[in-house]
């Protein structure tokens, strides 16, 4: 049975499953989940965690062997099995769908992973699983869902926030879920007069939002023209080099354009971005450009290296604006 992850909760609360299956690229709320479902199977009398790696050598018939063996130190226990990325081969089909059809009594089985493929959610193995136990799939949590998210956290940490400043919250945390849970739990502390208000969170909050080129460049082949420009002003505000952020874009089309395999949820990014850019062939023509800035940067072209690099990252993410290669006879030095 597929559960929500808001849902998760309430499921608990009844007859536990014998497999739980947590997955998804968000590693805070895989986390949660996870140590929900081993909370839930404490309270049960399953006082034995072992914990099992799927790494180089790994077989997955050990699985089999662990769960169905009897532990020397308590009649129940739990399997933590973690999967590193989604790698779920042939032997590991068999072994899943053997477990499924007849589960250990005494043994609660966790298996969790990264976010699942679609021909892997239509697999034999996952309907088996889907069967037999609990499958829980955590999306990632984006910009415009981030406030969504915020006022259930909040909701649930007894914190009301007034519109505009959970507004301000969701703007300047950037998706950094980790921190918005710090945060949460600081205004919980804080005990300030509810709804708060903008001026109120402002005295207590933090800049809970790192930017750094790798969120950067995120932003740039999500295609967030807005987001780019708030990134790229916290980055010269912390006195980040100019060239090490133009030097890490430049880094990133080299590696879009070696087709080198990437993980699922950024290829996603990167093909949302080559849409936009038109082809893969057009990125010498944007590394092109990052040598203009590049000199523009060491004092050979005129003009200045930060509004032509924040333009060409807008550019990049979408916003018509036009080409530092337009402009290059104007900035030639006599």
């Amino acid at each position: 049975m597929q559960v929500k992850p808001a849902d998760l909760s309430s499921r608990l609360a009844g007859k536990l499953a014998s497999v739980y299956l947590v997955s998804g690229d968000e590693t805070l709320l895989v986390e949660e989940a996870c140590d929900a479902v081993i909370a839930a199977a404490r309270t049960r009398g399953f006082d034995e965690r072992s914990v099992l790696y799927v790494d180089s050598g790994f077989k997955w018939n050990d699985v089999l062997q662990d769960v169905m063996s009897m532990s020397l130190f308590s009649q129940r226990r739990i399997v933590d099995l973690r999967v590193p990325g989604n790698k779920f081969d042939k032997e590991a089909s068999e072994v899943l769908r053997e477990y499924s059809a007849h589960p250990a009594d005494d043994t609660l089985l966790l298996i969790r992973c990264e976010r699942l493929e679609p021909r892997q959610r239509s697999s034999a193995w996952f309907k088996a699983l889907d069967k037999a136990g609990v499958i829980v799939l955590i999306w990632p949590v984006t910009v415009a869902e981030l406030p969504r998210w915020l006022s259930r956290r909040l909701a649930d940490a007894g914190v009301k926030l007034d519109k505009e400043a959970l507004q301000y919250f969701s703007q300047r945390l950037e998706g950094n879920l980790l921190a918005a849970v710090q945060e949460v739990e600081k205004l919980k502390l804080a005990a300030l007069p509810e709804p708060i208000n903008l001026a109120n969170l402002a005295s207590v909050f933090e800049d809970a939002a790192h930017y750094d080129t790798f969120v950067l460049i995120d932003a740039v082949l999500a295609g967030e023209p807005a987001r780019v420009s708030r990134i790229v002003a916290g980055l010269r505000q912390e006195g980040v080099a100019l060239f090490a952020i133009l030097g890490f874009l430049t880094s990133q089309l080299r590696l879009i354009q070696s087709s080198r395999k990437l993980p699922p949820q950024r290829q996603r990014l990167v093909n949302t971005f080559l849409k936009r850019l038109g082809s893969i062939e057009a990125i010498d023509r944007v590394l092109a450009q990052c040598a203009l800035v590049d000199q523009q940067g060491k004092g050979q072209l005129l003009g200045d290296a930060w509004l032509s690099l924040e333009s060409l990252l807008l550019r990049l993410a979408g916003a018509r604006l036009p080409s530092l290669e337009t402009q290059l006879k104007y900035l030639k030095r006599a």
